[in-house]
């Protein structure tokens, strides 16, 4: 090796070993803040089998949200999610809908005050969010997902606001009684255009118990409405961008203008199809020939995650299970998978945050998941990997005051204002 050849190798050795100085800096600083925020992630399904005395939380479950995978990801807070499937719109279907959100609300009791209340406590407020954290303890949340188990009484908004609910959407996979669904992009079929009278009604109700309204789910034109009826600032509990990613779950630019406008915070989710379309079905297309091979040794039908959804609550259950095996079984594979074509990740799903805040400010942005109700992408596929997303962060420029406004404290600012809203209201 001659005097050229060893100054360049010098060089390279230099550059690589300042980079790896770099890295390190960058991820001892990202833990920090990791550590000293307030973690919250927004959007977190349940199921109600999870929250037993002999299966619950408090064990490390094959599901992307417990108690260990919390601890070990530095996530303070899950908006444990009551969530009801749309059914039809006549008392039986309006019964059935109530007593499943009514189970959701109290596994969730449940563990917060017989099974773990040592570990995790309730919070239906900022300060009480504060003073758990401070306590050492976790912090559970309740979010609707889905207002058709109100039935046509409206009287069940405040048995829910009672049972420990901070938000909650009008409409899911389907239109509602209270309001037409994003799903009507499909087939350009509406229900109520846009919210119905009842609808309108449960917004000022919302407003007067002190409950966020959640615009994740309704159509467009119920979503304007909402801006224009409520007196309190809204969130999407669980929504990206659309002009980085056309989906119809996803806020345009004329809906962000609107939270630009009027305040509330978008909590930006990872959910792949909804972070980069492209990209989630490329390496999905792959994954599933994976999937079809080892199902069909299993005896097993691969179902799309809107057919699971529409399940009843026993097969849905037992499909998920028979679905997290063969997932298990295939993890090699699927691994091997990703040096050959690109996973959607934690990348990209910052690309959105940067995005939302570039449209409507760091004050008007958030975090969320969906674990467990279709949310992962590669890097924060649960909440033991929920540092990545800080890291991209850091990486990316972000300071500790802004991250701690991501991860948290943008919600739990508009969860005040809201309760503000409501406590003048009822002074009136």
């Amino acid at each position: 090796m001659n005097i050229k050849q060893l100054g360049l190798f010098a060089l390279l050795f230099a550059q690589a070993g300042l980079a790896q100085t770099t890295d390190e800096k960058l991820i001892a600083k990202a833990k920090k803040i990791h550590e000293k925020v307030i973690t919250i992630d927004t959007h977190n399904d349940i199921n109600v089998n999870n929250f037993t005395h002999d299966h619950n939380y408090t064990e490390d479950l094959d599901t992307q949200v417990n108690l260990p995978k919390m601890e070990e990801g530095n996530i303070d807070v899950s908006w444990l999610i009551v969530y009801t499937g749309q059914g039809d719109l006549d008392a039986e279907g309006y019964k059935k809908a109530y007593e499943n959100a009514m189970e959701k609300f109290e596994a969730i009791h449940r563990l917060t005050e017989e099974i773990a209340p040592d570990e995790i406590g309730l919070a239906t407020t900022s300060k009480e969010v504060r003073e758990l954290v401070k306590q050492g303890k976790k912090v559970a949340m309740i979010g609707v997902e889905n207002g058709y188990p109100i039935g046509t009484d409206i009287n069940n908004v405040e048995k829910f606001y009672n049972m420990g609910a901070r938000y909650m959407s009008l409409a899911h996979n389907g239109h509602s009684q209270l309001s037409d669904s994003n799903t009507g992009e499909a087939d350009g079929k509406w229900l109520n255009n846009g919210l119905s009278d009842l609808g309108k009604e449960v917004i000022k109700e919302m407003n007067r118990l002190g409950i966020m309204i959640d615009v994740s789910h309704p159509s467009k034109e119920a979503i304007m409405q909402m801006f224009e009826l409520s007196k309190a600032p809204l969130i999407a509990s669980h929504s990206s961008a659309r002009a980085l990613c056309d989906h119809s779950r996803n806020l345009d630019d004329e809906l962000l203008a609107l939270f630009d406008k009027h305040g509330g915070v978008i909590q930006t989710v990872a959910f792949s199809s909804y972070v980069n379309t492209e990209k989630h079905e490329a390496f999905n297309a792959e994954k599933t020939k994976i999937y079809e091979a080892k199902a069909k040794n299993m005896g097993f039908e691969i179902l799309s995650w809107g057919e699971v959804r529409e399940l009843e609550d026993d097969e849905r259950e037992a499909y998920i299970e028979k679905y997290k095996k063969l997932v298990a079984d295939t993890a090699e594979e699927v691994e091997a998978l990703k040096e050959t074509i690109s996973p959607v990740d934690v990348s990209d799903f910052v690309d959105h945050i940067d995005y939302l805040v570039e449209k409507v400010g760091i004050d008007q942005v958030g975090i969320s998941s969906d674990f467990d109700g279709g949310g992962g992408i590669d890097g924060w596929n649960d909440a033991s990997e929920s540092f990545n997303v800080t890291l991209e962060l850091v990486k990316r420029g972000y300071t500790e005051k802004e991250i701690a406004k991501l991860w948290g404290e943008n919600l739990l600012r508009v969860l005040d204002e809201v309760e503000a809203v409501a406590k003048e209201i009822q002074k009136a």
